[in-house]
């Protein structure tokens, strides 16, 4: 949003060159208050946060219009050529893609969703990117292998390419700092820039006018109203974007975790445990999260758990995972993740076709609920089309309100001197304006967001550290004024 510091003439308004004071002028006063600090946090976070939350707007605007793109180059691998009367069983489907990829052990089956979609059976493989898998397509009424893609989870590979881009930019762990970076200080600099906005528009007796750019202004200040005016409008957006682009990072996201474990909140995970086996080491249901997946002697079942499963009352998209060991049973769980979502699960005997274990999405605490909510709705699949236009919209304005502010920055330079001078910070100084008590509040909310954002508190301190530096190199630095 906005940085709403008070105009600064340029030099020739100014006199001097460099900004020194004239001889016999009054003294520059200190800021005050909390809104100058927050004027000074906006104004750094904005110039130096400002590239990674640029970048994060622009993959996540990419990866907001891929969906259908990326439908339409796999149409061969989703979609069967005929659709036929009768669908072959599981088992057979399963025979037919071991048969041309042997490699591996099956990890998951997708039965059809729709008549012409295929079947698609997941291979944990080695010769694929941590954390892919290798998805071969089978025609589910002839058996023909359709082909076979690289995955991730549910993205075919141009989707999982984007997603890759938008959440660490292709560098792994590393790459994913920059999206936790832009997301932790994300919905910080907005409230803090709404906070600034506000107090202008009081200040000038316009706050009524505080969605309304002001058309009449020039240069910085008709930047500014723009600037200001697009973060009003997406603020809700970024707000919603930060919160739940923290959920799933690797820091903020440990201590979104953590709450949810204190107040025995997260999503309830099916147990698979067969009567009289022992459970599965990690818990129940791990091996359905990791790499340790069913070879071909825990095959067997596929159609009854599907039986099973429709009995139940589940329904596609569902995702059917093998057992890992004798002592264990078929997962079957929906993953219908657009509204009206649909999360159900089942463990099914093998054997049997029993069900040894159900969780239905409405048993799911309410903030486990919200997470899964939260999430689909920040990847553009909770409400289809009109989420991903939404979407689209608030990157736009994202990359808008940035160019802006530092469109902003730039007009804020020196009009003499170098001609790589830049906007100036807004001075230093309103810490020591406040109360005692303030300055402790301050502290210890401070700490407490660094804690549970750590790069958010990592960063601020950098911010601090290196802004006390410069402070009091030029406190030594000797007055030129006072030299002549």
């Amino acid at each position: 949003m906005t940085t709403t510091q008070p105009e600064t003439p340029s030099r020739d308004e100014h006199g001097p060159p460099g900004g020194a004071a004239p001889t016999g002028a009054a003294p520059t006063p200190r800021p005050h208050g909390f809104s100058a600090l927050l004027r000074r946090l906006h104004f750094y976070a904005g110039v130096f946060i400002g590239p990674f939350i640029l970048i994060a707007a622009v993959t996540g605007l990419m990866y907001a219009l891929i969906p259908q793109l990326d439908t339409y180059i796999h149409r061969d691998q989703l979609t069967v050529e005929r659709v036929g009367e009768q669908r072959l069983p599981l088992a057979e489907q399963l025979s037919a893609a071991r048969a041309a990829h042997p490699e591996g052990s099956v990890e998951s089956i997708r039965p059809p969703g729709a008549p012409d979609e295929t079947t698609w059976v997941t291979l944990a493989v080695d010769d694929v990117p941590p954390d892919y898998q290798r998805t071969v397509f089978v025609d589910p009424y002839s058996g023909e292998v359709r082909g076979a893609l690289t995955t991730y989870g549910q993205w075919l590979p141009t989707r999982a390419w984007f997603d890759e881009l938008h959440r660490n930019l292709h560098l792994d762990a590393v790459g994913r700092h920059y999206s936790e970076l832009a997301a932790s200080w994300l919905g910080i600099t907005a409230l803090a820039g709404l906070w600034l906005w506000v107090g202008h528009r009081r200040q000038t007796g316009s706050w009524r006018r505080i969605a309304v750019p002001d058309r009449t202004g020039k240069g910085r200040r008709r930047t500014r109203s723009w600037h200001a005016v697009i973060g009003v409008w997406i603020l809700l957006g970024l707000l919603g974007l930060s919160v739940t682009g923290i959920t799933w990072s690797r820091y903020g996201g440990a201590s979104i975790d953590a709450v949810q474990q204190a107040f025995d909140s997260k999503a309830p995970a099916v147990d698979t445990t067969l009567s009289g086996g022992a459970a599965p080491a990690g818990g129940s249901h791990a091996h359905h999260g990791g790499s340790v997946v069913g070879g071909a002697d825990f095959l067997h079942g596929a159609d009854t758990a599907l039986h099973t499963a429709h009995g139940a009352g589940l329904v596609e998209p569902m995702w059917m995972y093998p057992p890992a060991n004798a002592e264990e049973g078929w997962l079957v769980a929906e993953k219908k993740r657009d509204w009206p979502n649909r999360h159900d699960a089942i463990s099914v005997d093998p054997d049997t076709g029993a069900i040894t274990d159900r969780v239905d999405f409405a048993e799911w605490p309410v903030l486990a609920k919200l997470t899964r909510w939260s999430i689909d709705t920040h990847m553009g699949i909770l409400f289809g089309v009109p989420n991903q236009i939404v979407l689209a919209l608030i990157a736009i304005g994202l990359i808008v309100l940035i160019v802006h502010g530092y469109r902003m920055w730039w007009q804020r330079r020196p009009t003499r001197g170098s001609a790589w001078a830049v906007g100036r910070p807004p001075l230093r100084g309103a810490i020591r304006s406040l109360s005692p008590f303030a300055k402790a509040a301050l502290l210890v909310a401070a700490v407490a967001v660094g804690w549970f954002l750590p790069l958010f508190g990592l960063s601020l301190l950098a911010f601090v550290v290196v802004d006390a530096i410069i402070a009091c190199v030029k406190r030594r630095r000797p007055d030129p004024v006072a030299a002549d």
